[in-house]
């Protein structure tokens, strides 16, 4: 399919719903409180051709923009920065959004990532007392919102990291954001070794620790999950070259142990999967291994060899490539293989895959599988970030070529539009879109919020959600 094709079908509105798949949705959500996923059966419609130019939606919905790189922060502390990234929302006090109960329509945190490398045109402004690396530009901002999607603060909550691309909630109300790269001080400019997980915190009671959680690996970090019943870590790994990255587990010395425990330390491990060195090679969703073995990484630091080229003994471990989203649901943790290219050196080749561990039972299963032949006009290509909506169903960010959309997956299989992001930053001839980040949805499930990377833009989008 051309591209040009897409472009067109972008341009017009005239995309379909749909996507080439295996696999039951439905075992994504089974066992959650929801007895319907968001959208129903059929989604919210054919999104709109937005006249403003910046984001296309179903009808009867509508949007407001929060925040814009370039702006001014309300703090004075600078510009807002640029490559809007994971993102998470939190009560007032700092509950995460997705766990225990709904809010109550009160106030919301944002804490919003900043995926900027070296070269990053508006890096997070260095900041006292919220500074790592004084000469790195990543970081995060934090957005405080009234009931009403009005911006009462936007200010720094972390400067100085590097390449702050997703993350996720801790289960005390804090966010854990995490760099996506491996230099050391002294590469590319920096004086402070990068590719660690940081703390990010919104009062007095639980502030930014810029201390690294050391423990917890140094590394290409994507994503993080808790499980809540024992505190343990789950990581995902985006490598960009072979070998691809891991996924790890954390067992803290202090499980469970509310704010500041994960200083306290603990064990890296990694996840082999007996017999199976790519993940890509697997394909028939419904296929499972157990017997999970974890085993432990010989140097957490990288001193001297990246984690997924340090010796793991006889059996080797279990490689992925673009391992990107995780979420905790139905007693396991789900995450996301973006896409298996063979040309970059992947074993097979997939347009996406998720999977599911479950603890208890050491078992891992392949859920979904896209394509290889899945029609890029549609939405579905290469899932990225990745949440659970209010109604138990999922949104995912789209990370692909051409146009970009968040879509929905319900539990009956099916694939529909949910916005599209309608910002140009190519030209007419050559049009281009940048891809959606951050998904989440506020405490009172009234609002979901999201990011587009490029322009930096994120979006607050409220209309007759299905719960």
């Amino acid at each position: 399919m051309s591209t040009t094709r897409r472009q067109i079908l972008a341009r017009t509105g005239a995309l379909g719903t749909g996507v080439a798949f295996t696999g039951a949705f439905s075992e994504l959500f089974a066992g959650t409180a929801a007895a319907q996923a968001t959208g129903g059966r059929s989604g919210y419609g054919p999104l709109v051709p937005d006249p403003d130019g910046l984001l296309d939606l179903p009808e009867g919905f509508s949007y407001r923009v929060l925040s814009r790189e370039g702006d001014e922060l309300p703090s004075g502390e600078g510009k807002v920065p640029s490559n809007f990234d994971g993102m998470a929302a939190f009560e007032g006090h700092g509950r995460p959004s997705h766990i225990d109960r709904p809010g109550r329509g009160g106030r919301v945190w944002l804490v919003r990532n900043h995926e900027n490398r070296m070269d990053a045109e508006l890096g997070v402004p260095t900041t006292k007392g919220l500074t790592y690396d004084p000469e790195a530009k990543g970081g995060c901002t934090l957005l405080e919102l009234d009931s009403e999607n009005n911006v009462l603060r936007e200010q720094v909550g972390i400067a100085g990291t590097s390449t702050n691309c997703a993350g996720g909630p801790s289960l005390w109300g804090t966010w854990l954001t995490c760099e996506e790269t491996e230099f050391k001080a002294g590469e590319e400019g920096h004086s402070r070794d990068h590719g660690f997980v940081f703390e990010v915190g919104f009062d007095k009671k639980r502030p930014t620790s810029t201390e690294p959680l050391k423990d917890m690996g140094r590394f290409q970090h994507e994503a993080v999950a808790f499980d809540p019943r024992t505190g343990v870590v789950y990581e995902t790994e985006d490598a960009f070259e072979k070998p691809f990255g891991l996924f790890y587990r954390f067992l803290p010395n202090k499980p469970r142990g509310g704010y500041g425990s994960l200083h306290a330390g603990g064990t890296l491990e990694a996840m082999r999967v007996p017999g199976v060195a790519d993940l890509s090679v697997v394909s028939e969703p419904g296929q499972c291994f157990e017997d999970i073995e974890w085993i432990e990484v010989p140097d957490p630091l990288a001193a001297e060899t990246p984690i997924r080229f340090q010796d793991f003994g006889k059996g080797g471990i279990t490689h992925a490539q673009k391992l990107e989203g995780c979420y905790w649901g139905n007693d396991s943790v789900y995450f996301v293989a973006s896409y298996a290219k063979s040309a970059e050196g992947s074993q097979a080749d997939h347009y996406g895959q998720i999977w599911r561990y479950e603890p208890e039972r050491n078992k891992l299963t392949l859920v979904i599988c896209f394509g290889p032949d899945t029609d890029l006009e549609l939405p579905g290509e290469e899932p990225d970030n990745i949440c659970l909506a209010p109604s138990g169903g999922l949104m995912v960010c789209e990370d692909g070529e051409g146009a970009q959309h968040v879509y929905g997956l319900t539990r009956h299989g099916k694939v529909y539009p949910m916005a599209r992001n309608a910002q140009n930053i190519g030209d007419e001839d050559e049009p281009e879109w940048g891809e959606f980040a951050g998904v989440t949805f506020s405490p009172d499930h009234q609002t979901m919020y999201v990011n587009c990377y490029n322009p930096g833009t994120t979006f607050a989008i409220t209309g007759p959600w299905k719960h």
